[in-house]
């Protein structure tokens, strides 16, 4: 169990941790959503460090796990909010999308918890 934990938690923060770069970065696969959605601009780089926040945590979580579990369930608040906001914006297609990094971000809880 101890080897899933920390499999899936290190694939979990590499894969949202890269959400946050691209956010960062203003790359177009993440801001064109956005502007789609009607989120502010201006909220763009308090996302992205959002993200990337709770992706460290998951890493740091490893040593205090207070802080992985912390990290993993405020990383799953904001993908469900991220499904609620495609959604209330007329794209519940794409809501699917922040359930996908949701997921990881879930099991990396539920591993840490059961070890």
């Amino acid at each position: 169990m101890n080897i899933a934990y920390h499999v899936v938690g290190v694939v979990a923060a590499l894969w949202i941790g890269f959400s946050g770069f691209s956010l960062f970065t203003k790359k177009q696969f993440v801001v064109e959503p956005l502007q789609q959605y009607g989120v502010p601009a201006s909220w763009w780089n308090w996302l992205a460090l959002a993200k990337s926040a709770g992706a460290l945590g998951l890493i740091v979580g490893f040593f205090i796990p207070a802080i992985g579990i912390a990290a993993a369930v405020c990383l799953i608040l904001y993908f469900l909010g991220a499904s609620a906001t495609s959604i209330r914006a007329g794209h519940a297609s794409s809501a699917i999308f922040p359930v996908l990094y949701l997921v990881p971000a879930a099991a990396t809880v539920a591993l840490q918890l059961a070890k």
